[in-house]
């Protein structure tokens, strides 16, 4: 049985280091401080912790961190699991670097690059028909909806290709760069 404390832990030096540094990624990367926050304490957590724990342990307010809990979950970043002798929710995070990243990509593609796809055929379609619309703008709006459809065609394939390949193919980086043709 996992023995839970009521009492929120002090954090180590290095964890509230990480914790702290990972809200301040988050809110660059368009994502609240406080979610960011929560995902890097559950992240570094050998212990399900419950909302209770998180709001003491980082003092943010426990309507807050119910929210936040939320929009990690519906990320699929976090997972509840029931604790032997508990009625309240405990959470982990997902701690497989490889399928955080996915989880996140596959959000922010929903959220992001298909709606800006949508609207770019949207855009290119009625530019065309549009003979106030010039070339250059004709031109510059296919070409931006040319690159997000390869980006997206990429990532695509990407997915396909089991992690540890994918690994390997980046941590070859600039040694594959040398046998592409450089214009």
């Amino acid at each position: 049985m996992t023995e839970i404390s009521d009492t929120p832990q002090k954090l180590p030096a290095a964890v509230e280091r990480f914790v702290l540094h990972w809200g301040d990624l988050g809110g660059q990367w368009g994502v609240n401080r406080s979610v960011a926050q929560i995902h890097a304490l559950l992240y570094l957590s050998d212990r399900p912790l419950a909302a209770e724990d998180i709001a003491g342990t980082l003092g943010i307010a426990r309507s807050n961190v119910s929210t936040s809990l939320k929009e990690l979950a519906g990320w699929h970043l976090i997972r509840r699991v029931p604790v032997l002798g508990e009625r309240r929710d405990f959470y982990v995070a997902e701690t497989d670097l490889w399928e955080m990243v996915t989880r996140i990509a596959a959000g922010r593609k929903e959220r992001e690059i298909d709606p800006a796809i949508v609207a770019l055929r949207a855009c290119v379609a009625e530019a065309k028909d549009d003979p106030t619309v010039g070339a250059v703008a004709n031109r510059r709006l296919k070409a931006m909806l040319d690159f997000t459809e390869t980006l997206d065609g990429w990532y695509a394939q990407m997915l396909r290709v089991p992690h540890n390949t994918l690994a390997k193919l980046i941590r070859l980086g600039a040694g594959i760069v040398r046998y592409l043709p450089v214009k």
